[in-house]
């Protein structure tokens, strides 16, 4: 069953390639400074993965100015994500779940991804969105059966203006 609102955000420690190398990011280390969104999509290199977060790196100041760091999280190692970022523009930070224990932590996990495409992958995270405020409590939570299906943004958006 996947995180709902009201829920505390469950803590992870993910790795992520900053500019100094392997970094990693805790949940519970960063909230409190500001709200977070955390963004979990199937995978990197793929079209509406890489629209998604191309359209948010785009759009990171309107986040930034609603007190909100956007994270975004695929299972894909740090490495093939920078390189994903590097070739697409994707500014906003990436975050590895290599091992799908935040995926299963928040419950949006696919028992097989995609089967009638011949991939059959498990483990694989639903494309979805928790907005965790500064005490650690999600505030918006929604996710995506469908991978082509995308997060309501503006819904997000008129969230994030109550809470500042």
């Amino acid at each position: 069953m996947s995180i709902k609102v009201g829920d505390h955000a469950p803590d992870f420690s993910l790795v992520g390639l900053g500019e100094s190398g392997p970094e990693v990011v805790t949940l519970s280390k960063i909230t409190g400074e500001q709200n977070i969104l955390i963004l979990f999509v199937p995978m990197a290199f793929t079209g509406v993965c890489t629209q998604e977060f191309c359209d948010i790196s785009a759009g990171l100041g309107a986040y930034s100015d609603l007190n909100c760091k956007v994270l975004g999280i695929s299972g894909d190692n740090p490495f093939a994500q920078a390189a994903w970022a590097e070739k697409e523009g994707i500014s906003l930070q990436l975050l590895s779940d290599y091992d799908h224990k935040a995926t299963e932590a928040y419950g949006i996990t696919y028992d097989q991804f995609l089967p009638e495409k011949n991939l059959i992958m498990g483990g694989v995270p639903k494309r979805s969105a928790f907005l965790i405020d500064k005490s650690g409590v999600v505030q918006y939570a929604q996710v995506n059966d469908s991978p082509g299906d995308l997060p309501d943004f503006e819904a997000i958006k008129a969230r994030l203006g109550e809470l500042s």
